[in-house]
């Protein structure tokens, strides 16, 4: 199986920046697709950004120009820069990786809280 372990949240003001990091352990797929959710109280788990093994992104429309997802292969890592973060950024973000070619299997780590207030 495949463990996934988010660090690098915490609580910073608007305007501010995080980096958020997620690394990867076990049984990693050779081609996946490693992606950042978040989620809000009382809302539903929604896609933040995702990338490829090739490099490939995808970002959701409310944090294009602000975030930047990248990896580390070598280190398997993942990570999510954040820049000029806003209120509505506050949420748990989750690491999730899938097969390229599949989501029938995914696995997500147990996230890590952003907190954007003044």
């Amino acid at each position: 199986q495949v463990q996934l372990v988010e660090s690098g949240g915490g609580l910073v003001q608007p305007g501010g920046s995080l980096r958020l990091s997620c690394a990867a352990s076990g049984s990693i797929f050779s081609n996946n697709v490693m992606g950042w959710y978040r989620q809000a109280p009382g809302e539903e788990r929604e896609l933040v950004a995702a990338i490829d093994s090739g490099g490939n992104t995808n970002y959701a429309t409310f944090v294009k120009g602000r975030f930047t997802i990248s990896r580390d292969n070598s280190k398997n890592t993942v990570y999510l820069q954040m820049n000029s973060l806003k209120p509505e950024d506050t949420a748990v973000y989750y690491c999730k990786m899938r097969r390229f070619y599949s989501d029938d299997i995914a696995y997500w780590g147990k996230g890590t809280p952003v907190t954007v207030s003044s």
